[in-house]
């Protein structure tokens, strides 16, 4: 029996997969089309997704292929500097197209040993106590201790599953592709500007490689998004609101994307999962999604291993949905709030020009980018430590660094006190017995994740946090 089948070969679905060959999970990829998408939704990752490559080892592979920015704007495109002083070592944007993202991630888990199987469509699934039986469209069966659905808005997993997706439907639809333009580049960035003054949903500019990457919003919404607008859409929206359609042609992909903001009810059904778009739906605004989506695999990924290994403490694996569920919650709202503010009506142009004066100051600016970029983030771990519940940044110690030796995914003892002990978990929780400058605490416990599950000093107190955690003690 296969351990866990992840329906969905995306970016949520191989970060998964690689968290799970890390600890020896045995994994199969199903993805229903032949190759990795050549659209470019996303074009960037975020500080808490940046952290979590470097805790991976991948992060020289992702800045090798991108390019680092310190840019405002991040907010409903309020442009307001980077705020200083951010808690990250990594306090910086990381400009990287998806197909970059895919890629990288991909070669990742195929190194680790998971098995991808490229044209291969999940239609039907079935569970009982002891597994999950997965129908795939050529009539074959495939049988799994769990199953999880990284597979988009538009799960077949979450239907199959019979998860209710409530939200909001779209209300306004966008056309997105890359194409070459015939226009000279000056006249494209003077128009593009002068339009932006006024609908910052419409945008032209060049991806680096001949081609010009166009977003303009539609004449209505598609009733199937599925299908691909046509050159000829693209070109009468870009008349329509520029006057100019910028002499496009060949493009390399068009599709289109919508406003509708939706959350599942539940992120669990027995033995089957939910992660990224499969469980929440929102505008891209921000640039939240993927990065969401990542940041699910990673709190998935140790929880669902240590249940199939057979350490999980009670209720750990619930902790997934009961974590990032509230997370992706937020991350709708600001998304709702961010679409308000751009909207034309008169009462919230009034309220941009609120939020922009009010984001002058630094406070409410580093508020605002630490939740886009989620680096703000406390799960609730209880009454504690300021620290308890968030995600540690990075910090130099004298033999290293902190995230360096997080890289085989296990729970972590930063103990600068030199007199406790993690006996009893050494086969799950290393033991780092160092000193940092930059962290003003006797001791700190991690989990594989990196949030921060205990402070403090005395070994009995610590002895009570394990469990909950990392289970029960091996002799």
């Amino acid at each position: 029996m296969i351990d866990v089948v992840i329906a969905g070969g995306g970016p949520v679905g191989m970060m998964l997969a690689g968290e799970l060959r890390l600890r020896g999970i045995r994994v199969v990829v199903v993805e229903k089309d032949a190759e990795p998408t050549r659209i470019v939704r996303s074009l960037g990752l975020h500080v808490r997704s940046i952290e979590l490559m470097d805790q991976r080892g991948l992060l020289e592979r992702f800045l090798a292929r991108g390019k680092t920015y310190q840019l405002g704007g991040y907010f409903a495109g309020i442009r307001q500097p980077w705020p200083g002083r951010m808690d990250s070592a990594h306090a910086y944007i990381l400009g990287i197209p998806q197909t970059e993202t895919d890629r990288i991630l991909t070669e990742h888990a195929t190194e680790l040993g998971a098995e991808i199987r490229w044209c291969t469509e999940l239609v039907g699934l079935s569970q009982d106590d002891h597994g999950v039986t997965a129908e795939l469209a050529d009539g074959t069966r495939l049988r799994s201790r769990y199953l999880v659905g990284c597979d988009g808005g538009r799960s077949t997993v979450r239907k199959l599953a019979g998860v209710a997706f409530p939200g909001e439907p779209a209300k306004n639809e966008w056309l997105l592709g890359e194409l070459e333009v015939t226009a000279p580049p000056a006249e494209v960035t003077a128009v593009v500007a002068r339009i932006r003054e006024t609908q910052h949903g419409f945008g032209v500019g060049p991806t680096g490689d001949g081609t010009y990457r166009a977003v303009v919003p539609a004449a209505e919404v598609a009733e199937d998004r599925l299908v691909p607008p046509t050159l000829e859409e693209i070109r009468h929206q870009l008349v329509a609101y520029a006057g100019t359609d910028f002499g496009v042609h060949s493009p390399r992909w068009l599709s289109r994307f919508t406003d509708a903001t939706r959350l599942a009810e539940r992120y669990r059904v027995g033995r089957v999962l939910l992660a990224g778009d499969a469980a929440h739906v929102h505008p891209p605004l921000g640039g939240q999604g993927l990065n969401l989506g990542i940041q699910d695999a990673f709190n998935l990924g140790w929880k669902l291993a240590a249940e199939i290994d057979g350490w999980a403490p009670a209720g750990l694996l619930d902790s997934y949905g009961t974590e990032r569920r509230p997370v992706a919650a937020d991350v709708l709202d600001n998304t709702r709030a961010q679409s308000e503010l751009m909207s034309h009506e008169p009462g919230p142009r009034a309220l941009r020009r609120l939020i922009a004066q009010l984001m002058e100051i630094e406070e409410v600016n580093r508020f605002l980018i630490e939740k886009i970029t989620a680096v703000g983030i406390r799960y609730d771990f209880g009454e504690g430590h300021e620290l308890l519940g968030r995600r540690l940044r990075d910090v130099a110690l004298k033999q290293g660094r902190l995230y360096e030796m997080m890289r085989r995914g296990r729970g972590l003892l930063l103990d600068q006190t030199g007199r406790l002990s993690v006996a009893g978990w050494a086969d799950r929780v290393d033991h780092v017995v160092d000193v940092s400058e930059e962290l003003d605490v006797p001791a700190v416990l991690l989990r594989p994740d990196g949030h921060v599950a205990w402070v403090g000093e005395d070994q009995q107190d610590l002895l009570g946090r394990l469990p909950k955690w990392f289970g029960a003690p091996v002799s």
